[in-house]
């Protein structure tokens, strides 16, 4: 079914029509991405609203549900990072037997462990660059086992919150110490250097490639969300036939982890071999003016409100009773 194609469902005395639901929008939490998921949520409440459905946002956290006692129809989940995109509150919503967007538990989970992730990609045959995890037992010996330069991130988080580009030794110890310290883990992978892509899964569609460029040494938190002169670019100065690769390799990577209806894949191109490499997939990809789902979108003339409903009527049609 095209994206762009105007969803109907046939409705029963006790389903309703997936063009006029009670929707609750989930969006806060209490984690580093809370700002963003404020700004996510309140653009996809604007858009369901618009489309007609009966809208309600509600903030929520680990330490408060009671934004699930809602009688609702379906669950918009507009949450970034621990707790709403790690299979924690999918999870929750499966035993509450309640329908909402995108992925599932178990891919939530999958996904959000960039370690676990990269281990499916690996027995996928997905390129994904060389990397080592750090704990307290081996981060006094990381200089054994990995090349500089090289990224230190948290296993499981987003946004890029606390990733760190390292090219000496002395900032390595450091920056692994830092988030072992903070996370328990430290994730340290071979820094690619190259052109930054990413590519929008939208329901069995991967959308057009996406090229990130940014003043800053690389994508981070400040790049995504606040500044105003990070670029994206659709018109990109590599072949054709690299491109129509690395949107076949993001369908594949995002079926190899179980998704679904949406994703965000992202990738860097080693500039020196031409070489594409898979760095993570994002389950729950941003909804804000800055966010690149929504710009993909836009390429292939699905507009903002188009893709909020073509969540809602993917989602609204998925069977999480095995889960």
């Amino acid at each position: 079914m095209s994206m762009t194609q105007n969803y109907q469902h046939e409705s029963t005395p006790t389903t309703p029509s997936i063009q006029s639901l009670d929707i609750t929008v989930l969006a806060g939490g209490d984690n580093e991405e809370r700002a963003v998921s404020l700004q996510s949520g309140d653009s996809v409440t604007q858009a369901l609203q618009r489309l007609g459905h009966r809208v309600e946002q509600r903030d929520i956290d680990t330490s408060n549900l009671s934004a699930l006692d809602r009688d609702d129809d379906f669950v918009f989940i507009a949450l970034h990072g621990s707790f709403g995109e790690d299979g924690t509150l999918q999870g929750i919503l499966n035993q509450r037997g309640k329908r909402y967007s995108g992925c599932g538990q178990a891919a939530s989970m999958l996904a959000m462990d960039k370690v676990r992730a990269k281990q499916q990609f690996i027995s996928s045959d997905l390129p994904t660059p060389d990397y080592v995890v750090a704990c307290q037992e081996n981060v006094d010996t990381l200089l054994d086992h990995v090349s500089l330069p090289v990224v230190v991130k948290p296993v499981s988080s987003g946004s890029s919150v606390d990733t760190i580009l390292v090219r000496t030794d002395e900032a390595l110890r450091k920056s692994a110490c830092d988030v072992v310290e903070k996370y328990g883990l430290a994730l340290v992978e071979q820094l690619i250097t190259g052109p930054e892509l990413t590519v929008g899964i939208l329901g069995d569609q991967a959308l057009p490639v996406c090229e990130i460029r940014t003043s800053r040494e690389f994508y981070d938190y400040q790049a995504k969300y606040l500044d105003d002169d990070t670029q994206y670019l659709f018109d990109i100065a590599l072949p054709e036939k690299l491109l129509a690769h690395i949107q076949t390799l993001s369908l594949s990577a995002h079926r190899a982890l179980g998704c679904q209806v949406l994703s965000r894949v992202d990738w860097m191109v080693d500039s020196s071999t031409g070489e594409p490499y898979l760095l993570e997939i994002n389950t729950i990809p941003g909804f804000t003016s800055h966010s690149l789902l929504p710009k993909a979108s836009a390429r292939v003339e699905i507009d903002f409100d188009s893709l909020c409903q073509a969540i809602v009527a993917d989602s609204y049609l998925i069977d999480r009773s095995c889960e």
